[in-house]
């Protein structure tokens, strides 16, 4: 829909029944937080909370939270926006068929950015950081945070609205160190656009203007998350999108202004300002812990009239922003592969916590007329997904070959890893990448931005066939003695808490010469844990506990290990660490008392009667 603004976005979700309002008095310290989340996890409406303890701003969250709620906001312009992202990662498509693909190009051309008019809506009035809704999502978190905003820059040398980065970038808006009103603090890595920005900024010692800019209509926020092909600006995308044309002027400090936002936070970041950052509840199901991250020194707020402050919830998944990456995979999920030569399909997992774990299909084309096929072009294709964009920050990549099974999909996770692990050959197929980066939010590595990466690749025949039962005299020594089985041919060992790695080698010795001398072909991941029952209860728990508590150089063993030419392989069944350990972040837990509060909404008469 072409929303001039997101009260227009709103009304119309109130109208179609998609929204309700929330009229009492809410705290937001943890308590619009909680409310959000429970409402999520039922799947129920957006929300438009009207009475913000401490604020005169009303807020909206789970726009997006549910797909087909996402859907709906952009029903006039998901399919040509779909072709759009296509042509732009294929454009030879337009040459061989110019008519099909005319009203595309006049799509494109009529979102490109416009230069508004003094009498822009975001020219309204001004306010203090300390006057917005100060949201707080964790009981562990540093302080409030944004945590919807699109964050504009441009490069000192390519100054100009085409060539700029909208980018979607936590804001910390008070706590630690920060001065009330006057700094804020900026969550980002310097390969990422923003980054590059400040980077080149740096070099010639100049600050960087940022512009913050939260609310608009809701295409704004999915254009700065989208990973769009490169020379495809997030403003023509978001115009596309949403049918409207961005909309922005500089004010006259310079500072890009979005005229059609609810609110422009404008500030600057000096070369090598930092304050600490954090910590704050994050998609990962943890805490991103403190750390120094680029300071802004505030500006101006701006804001429209009668503006929404715009936020959602992050933490372990799913959540509102797995709504919006189903939204991104259906409008951009045939772009990546055809940037990688023999690539069909890669995902990364959500329930994992995105970044973890990856699944990926591929071609396999090397010697087809050898007998006993072994991955060779998906290790190929494999190096590639790791060195793309945030693809890069993946701790676990499983890839397998089409040919094996051309219905396989990467987003059923359990029947995709039933698939890897019938077929993988554990003595020849992993392939570890020690001493590199990972994601700054993953701290299984010890360090920040520091730890491995493995590639299980899988082509081929079957190999074993999976245990789907655990026998009736299958053991395991002490002090291993409560198991269950999760998936076929894979099992959750409870085990005593993570004390060090002298300590996990010796138990790990127990298992090897427990196992090493029966056959336990139809095994093939042992998972050690600290709760057998809970990883075990799902899929989704399954690759959460397992893939975020792990760094595959350190806490991946196997039983019958070996190194041959500096390859490490194991003859039985692999064994991944995926214990809580010292150096790990705390786990995101709501507040009990926080929880109890906000039964209030759902009782009957209240906003939120019979939602949770």
């Amino acid at each position: 829909m072409g929303y001039k603004s997101l009260s227009a976005c709103v009304s119309d979700l109130e109208k179609h029944g998609h929204l309700i309002r929330i009229k009492e008095e809410v705290d937001p310290n943890l308590e619009m937080a909680a409310i959000h989340l429970r409402v999520y996890e039922n799947q129920g409406p957006a929300l438009l909370f009207e009475n913000i303890k401490g604020s005169k701003f009303p807020a909206v969250s789970n726009l997006f939270g549910t797909l087909d709620r996402s859907r709906f906001l952009f029903r006039d312009t998901l399919d040509k926006i779909k072709v759009l992202v296509d042509l732009k990662s294929d454009p030879i498509k337009a040459a061989k068929n110019p008519l099909k693909y005319l009203n595309v190009g006049l799509t494109a051309f009529s979102a490109l950015p416009m230069k508004s008019g003094w009498n822009a809506p975001i020219r309204f009035g001004r306010t203090q950081i300390s006057e917005l809704p100060q949201i707080v999502n964790w009981p562990m978190d540093g302080g409030a945070f944004v945590t919807m905003p699109q964050v504009y820059t441009e490069h000192i040398d390519k100054p100009g609205v085409m060539n700029a980065n909208l980018g979607m970038y936590r804001i910390q808006l008070n706590g630690n160190d920060y001065l009330q009103d006057q700094e804020i603090g900026l969550h980002y890595q310097l390969h990422r656009g923003i980054g590059v920005h400040q980077s080149a900024a740096n070099a010639k010692g100049q600050p960087l203007k940022v512009s913050i800019f939260v609310g608009g209509p809701p295409s704004h926020p999915l254009a700065a998350v989208m990973p769009l092909p490169e020379g495809l600006s997030e403003m023509t995308f978001a115009g596309a999108l949403g049918n409207r044309r961005f909309r922005y002027f500089y004010d006259r400090e310079g500072f890009c202004i979005s005229a059609d936002a609810d609110f422009v936070i404008t500030g600057t970041v000096y070369p090598n300002e930092n304050k600490p950052e954090g910590p704050f509840g994050d998609h990962l199901g943890y805490y991103s812990l403190t750390h120094p991250f680029p300071l802004m020194r505030v500006h101006n707020v701006y804001h429209r009239k009668n503006p929404i402050w715009s936020f959602t919830v992050v933490g372990r998944p799913p959540q509102e922003d797995t709504s919006f990456g189903a939204l991104i995979h259906e409008i951009t999920g045939s772009a990546i592969p055809k940037e990688i030569n023999g690539l069909h399909e890669v995902n990364a997992v959500d329930a994992a916590g995105v970044h973890p774990l990856l699944f990926a299909i591929g071609s396999e084309r090397y010697t087809p007329y050898l007998s006993g096929r072994k991955p060779q072009e998906i290790l190929t294709i494999a190096n590639h997904i790791l060195g793309k964009n945030q693809l890069s920050l993946a701790k676990y990549l499983f890839i397998t070959a089409k040919d094996d099974n051309p219905e396989l999909h990467t987003h059923n996770i359990e029947e995709f890893l039933i698939h890897i692990l019938e077929r993988i050959d554990f003595t020849r197929d992993l392939h570890f990448y020690t001493k590199t980066t990972i994601d700054t939010l993953d701290y299984t590595g010890g360090d920040l931005n520091t730890g491995s990466k493995v590639v299980f690749a899988a082509a081929g025949d079957v190999k074993r066939e999976l245990l789907k039962e655990i026998p009736a005299v299958f053991g395991l020594p002490r002090p291993f003695e409560n198991c269950k089985l999760a998936i076929p041919g894979v099992l959750a060992v409870e085990s005593p808490a993570y004390v060090s790695r002298e300590e996990t080698e010796n138990q790990v010795e127990l298992l090897n010469k427990h196992l090493k001398s029966h056959e336990h072909n139809n095994i093939a991941l042992l998972i050690l844990c600290d709760d057998a029952g809970f990883t075990a209860a799902n899929i989704n728990n399954l690759v959460w506990v397992t893939f975020t508590r792990s760094n595959p150089s350190h806490d991946i063993h196997g039983i019958n290990s070996f190194v041959e030419n500096k390859h490490w392989g194991c003859k039985g069944p692999l064994i991944i660490d995926a214990r809580k350990k010292p150096h790990h972040a705390p786990e995101l837990i709501k507040d009990p008392e926080v929880e109890k509060k906000i039964e209030r909404f759902a009782l009957k008469g209240a906003s939120l009667a019979g939602l949770f």
